[in-house]
C-alpha cells in the first residue's frame, strides 16, 4: 500500500502577522528555515522513506523542500499543482476577518479574482490520483489550504471541519492510499 506525506512550509512573516498568504510569494523567516531543517532531521530520524519530494513553486514551500531534500537525500521536484489557493482580494488581510470567514464557507466563491475551493480541489485530487497511480511514496511540501484538500481526500469532513482544518508550520502528516 503506497502513501503520501504532507509537510506544510516553514513560518513566514505573514504567518506571524496572521495574514492570508495565498498565492502571494512570501519568503520564510529565520525561524521558518530552522523549522524546515528540523523537519528534515525528523524525517531522517523517523526513517521515513520516500521516492521523491514534490513542492509548490512558491518560495516558502520551495525553500522548505530544499532543506528537507538536502538533509534526507530525497530528490525534490517542483509541482505547480501544489501552489496555494489564490484568495483574491483577501490575500494580505487578517486570517480571522469576518468577511473571509464567511467566504471560506462558499466553496464556489472565487474571492473576487481568486480561485474557488472547487477548482483547488480538482487540481489537488488530480495530483493525488497521479501519485497513487505511480505507486511511489511522495512527500508533498505545500500550504495550509492544500492540507485541507488533502485531508478531505482521505477523510470525510463537514464544511465546518474543512473550513477550520489546518496544520502547524512544518508539521508532517501521513496518509495511506487504499
Amino acid at each position: 500500500m503506497s502513501c503520501v506525506y504532507f509537510v506544510r512550509h516553514g513560518e513566514t512573516v505573514w504567518n506571524v502577522e496572521n495574514k492570508i498568504c495565498g498565492s502571494t510569494d512570501i519568503d520564510l523567516t529565520q525561524k521558518g528555515h530552522e523549522q524546515a531543517i528540523e523537519t528534515g532531521k525528523k524525517i531522517l530520524n523517523d526513517n521515513i522513506k520516500a521516492d521523491k519530494i514534490l513542492y509548490s513553486p512558491l518560495i516558502r514551500a520551495k525553500k522548505t523542500a530544499m532543506h528537507i531534500s538536502e538533509i534526507t537525500g530525497i530528490p525534490a521536484f517542483e509541482e505547480p499543482r501544489l501552489t496555494e489557493q489564490n484568495f483574491g482580494k483577501f490575500e494580505g488581510t487578517p486570517r480571522n476577518g469576518d468577511e473571509f470567514r464567511i467566504a471560506k464557507g462558499e466553496f464556489v466563491c472565487r474571492y473576487d479574482g481568486g480561485e474557488s475551493m472547487l477548482h483547488l480541489a480538482q487540481r489537488i485530487y488530480n495530483l493525488l490520483y497521479d501519485v497513487k497511480a505511480s505507486g511511489k511514496t511522495c512527500i508533498l511540501v505545500a500550504h495550509n489550504g492544500i492540507s485541507r484538500v488533502i485531508n478531505s481526500y482521505f477523510y470525510e469532513m463537514t464544511n465546518t471541519e474543512y473550513a477550520n482544518f489546518g496544520v502547524k508550520n512544518c508539521a508532517v502528516l501521513k496518509y495511506e492510499f487504499e
